[in-house]
């Protein structure tokens, strides 16, 4: 599909800002970020270091998946997509989110989870269509969109805080995907407790050695389809070894160096609780600041 749209409207609709997606997905595909129609000033952002439009992932993909999760804030002008890309003989999930203007799209920030450059290695992956991430809410199914962010946060209050304490609201069958991999109802997966669901697993206070949830932002979130879009930190000590559950089962931190992960995650809030989580993310040095730490996201920003 050709970006070069001669007259977008305002507020943008959200077949807008998918059609700008697709734009800025094929200019990527050509490596030709003349393709896209971009705005007179763009902040472009990959795996949290600021780069020069063409750079980066622009140098190096040579395709693009079939898992196509996208959601749109036209309110904001803010639109998101978690995919596959392709780099030669390597294939990781990115998650991608854009803001567009009528002038074009002015801010990019993308997070590629490539394996070889992880402390955590998520594996196999697998990226299949998720129906409850893609269907529409009936209006009394939708949650106000303050509430829909307060849900989030919480979430990420739990995982901060980590004693069995719930600060978030979830719905029983709650599901979890991490860079491509089933994270909860996983027994296969490399952390005991993800055999849990959602609740249970926070219940347990397993995720101790995730120190601080910093830099959290709210860009984006989909009213229409109950999606909340997060970017944020968990910064990670290492200092934990050995732990007990809330249960008093012995556990250990299977992180046991400085580092912190940078993510995108997003939320589907549906009848005021978290039926669903997507998150991409990525390992950083420990305290790594942000390129968006200016962000003007005002109350949606903590």
């Amino acid at each position: 599909m050709d970006a070069r749209i001669d007259a977008l409207p305002r507020p943008l609709s959200r077949a807008a800002l998918y059609a700008a997606l697709d734009g800025y997905l094929a200019a990527l595909l050509a490596r030709d970020p003349a393709r896209a129609r971009w705005a007179a000033r763009v902040r472009h952002t990959e795996n949290n270091v600021a780069l020069r439009i063409g750079d980066g992932l622009w140098n190096t993909i040579t395709g693009l998946g079939d898992y196509d999760l996208r959601f749109a804030d036209p309110d904001t002008g803010q639109v998101g997509l978690f995919g596959v890309v392709e780099e030669t003989n390597n294939r990781s999930p990115i998650a991608l989110r854009l803001k567009v203007t009528a002038e074009g799209i002015e801010e990019v920030e993308a997070v590629v989870y490539r394996l070889a450059d992880n402390a955590l290695r998520f594996e196999p992956q697998r990226f299949e269509d998720k129906p409850v991430l893609n269907e529409m809410l009936e209006p009394a199914s939708r949650v106000p969109r303050a509430r829909m962010i307060a849900l989030a946060d919480g979430y990420f209050d739990t995982l901060q805080l980590n004693d069995g304490t719930i600060l978030t609201r979830f719905h029983p069958d709650c599901q979890r995907v991490e860079n491509g991999v089933q994270t909860t109802n996983n027994p296969d997966f490399i952390v005991p407790v993800a055999s849990l669901g959602c609740e249970a697993q926070f219940r347990l206070g397993n995720y101790r050695y995730d120190d601080r949830l910093r830099g959290r932002r709210y860009p984006l979130v989909d009213e229409e389809r109950g999606l909340v879009l997060a970017a944020a930190f968990i910064d990670h000590s290492g200092a934990l070894g050995e732990y007990r559950l809330t249960d008093g089962t012995p556990a250990t931190s299977p992180i046991r160096f400085p580092h912190s992960f940078y993510l995108l995650e997003l939320f589907k809030i549906k009848d005021n609780a978290i039926e669903q989580i997507e998150a991409t993310f990525i390992t950083v040095p420990y305290h790594m600041p942000s390129p968006w730490d200016d962000w003007a996201g005002g109350a949606e920003r903590r």
